[in-house]
């Protein structure tokens, strides 16, 4: 059955129910795991014989480039970058989310708008005219919010970037000058806001503590009743 929603007003002159898909999320902040967790699930699908197709943030073809160069001046105040974002997700909603959920396709998207939602709230932005700007978006068939300490999140930036990112850090915002203490202020500010849109949209909290294996069991076995829907 074909339970395919809009958060708000839509998109004009589309036929939601034509949109036979599966799109499923998976949110977590950078080091959780999400990527991997994304290309396991991508070929335990494949596997199955289903078509998928993924998309995450920042892969708009119309403005991608211009926002990440909008990101290292540090130039943009918190709700044109919103808007920024908007427009990435709008180009790939309207040019690879509904054209795959159409055609049928399993859409894996390694993060969504609430990613979005969660730091332009953080940021201050009013929340009612974030939900507002985000009306056009497709309700996913299931969200994954994988949670993840701090403090694991620290290690594991390390061990790959051997640093710790400006942004993920809440650095913009004055949270502390000092960038560890900033990081901890930050994602534990987002895993609040993100726990109290769980209320609100349903999410499916998964423990990203544990180690890659188990957390892709976990989400294979929660997967099936998607397919099954």
């Amino acid at each position: 059955m074909n339970n395919k929603r809009f958060l708000g007003t839509g998109l004009p002159g589309v036929d939601i129910s034509k949109l036979t898909g599966k799109l499923v999320v998976i949110e977590g902040a950078d080091g959780s795991g999400r990527s991997t967790q994304i290309e396991l699930l991508k070929n335990w699908l494949e596997r199955q014989g289903h078509a998928t197709v993924d998309v995450g943030l920042v892969r708009s073809t119309l403005v991608s480039e211009e926002l990440a160069k909008a990101k290292e001046g540090n130039i943009l105040g918190h709700q044109t970058m919103s808007l920024f974002y908007a427009t990435d997700y709008a180009d790939q909603l309207e040019n690879t989310i509904i054209p795959a959920l159409r055609s049928g396709f399993i859409v894996l998207a390694d993060r969504y708008i609430y990613t979005l939602m969660a730091r332009d709230v953080v940021r201050g932005i009013d929340r009612n005219w974030v939900e507002s700007l985000y009306g056009i978006a497709i309700v996913p068939d299931a969200v994954f919010y994988l949670k993840v300490n701090p403090q694991i999140l620290i290690e594991r930036a390390f061990m790959k970037d051997q640093t710790l990112d400006y942004w993920e850090s809440g650095m913009d915002i004055g949270l502390s000058q000092n960038m560890f203490d900033s990081f901890v202020k930050y994602q534990n500010l987002m895993q609040k806001e993100f726990m109290r849109m769980s209320d609100k949209y349903g999410f499916r909290i998964i423990n990203g503590n544990r180690s890659p294996r188990v957390i892709s069991q976990d989400l294979e076995r929660q997967f099936q009743s998607i397919l099954e829907g």
